[in-house]
């Protein structure tokens, strides 16, 4: 028979194994999984690639690809264990679908795609915009205006298809693009009226809410930059977009701050909102 003792003992133990599980399990569930090993993508044209920053790669192409582009912060913030930097400068849809989607598979995890621009010839159309008077641009405003609405959007389907197929299991993120003017009249190389600058803006409304919807579709999440860049366009106080430049390539397109303070902090909490919500998901 046991003694008062031996079973006060029996019950310490008891308590004590006990303490230990629970004490264990609290632990084990307060412990993040493994981090799956991030293999990240980043496509597009001259807005991925990083024009405007004044500092390029000497890889031998014409892609302009710098390293304070907005995919090469982003790709060091979430810990790439491998990177492949394939937008360039000048891409449309197709030189994306036809070029840049050689790095993905089924292993990779992240992708980010900023395209649609150059299809819409935004960069011409600024360029008309900028002629002196008597010059206008309405005419050229007007033709971006019907081929974001009617044609844009197969286009980019056919894309964001093309993606998933490639790359299954990947998180993608579409960036699009900020509005580039605060509509003022300031810089006497470029003459954009006021009324050109709204136009113009609402053009980049437009693109915004096509790439939206077409990348909603496709179950992709969306980096808006409008409202970041807002207080940033050419000639606020602090720009964040090169107005007219010397080179001329590197006008109107985000400098170093508009990389590091308007994109980066967007796409990486993108990028992990992403898989937040994935890792949510029921098995």
């Amino acid at each position: 028979m046991a003694t008062p003792a031996s079973r006060w003992r029996q019950r310490l133990f008891t308590l004590a194994t006990g303490l230990a599980v629970t004490l264990a399990a609290s632990v084990a569930w307060s412990l993040p999984a493994h981090a799956a090993t991030v293999v990240y993508t980043a496509l597009g044209d001259s807005y991925a690639s990083g024009v405007g920053t004044r500092s390029y790669y000497s890889d031998g192409t014409n892609c302009q690809r710098s390293p304070v582009a907005y995919p090469v912060l982003v790709k060091s913030q979430i810990g790439a264990a491998t990177f492949a930097f394939a937008a360039c400068s000048g891409a449309k849809v197709s030189d994306v679908l036809n070029t840049q989607l050689g790095s993905l598979s089924a292993t990779t995890t992240h992708v980010t795609v900023s395209v649609g621009g150059n299809d819409a010839g935004f960069g011409n159309v600024i360029s008309r915009c900028a002629l002196p008077w008597p010059y206008t641009c309405w005419g050229e405003i007007d033709n971006a205006n019907a081929y974001i609405t009617s044609t844009l959007p197969g286009t980019l389907d056919n894309l964001y298809n093309r993606i998933r197929a490639l790359a299954p299991k990947a998180r993608v993120v579409v960036v699009g693009y900020p509005r580039l003017f605060n509509e003022s009249d300031c810089q006497s190389l470029a003459r954009i009226s006021p009324g050109e600058q709204i136009e113009l803006n609402d053009t980049a409304d437009l693109l915004a809410t096509t790439i939206k919807g077409r990348a909603a579709a496709h179950g992709f999440a969306f980096v808006d930059p409008r409202s970041s860049f807002t207080g940033h366009a050419v000639c606020d106080a602090t720009e964040w977009i090169n107005g007219i430049s010397n080179p001329t390539s590197e006008s109107y397109h985000p400098n170093q701050a508009g990389h590091a303070s308007g994109y980066a902090p967007l796409v990486k909490s993108a990028l992990l909102a992403t898989t937040v919500k994935a890792a949510a998901k029921p098995a």
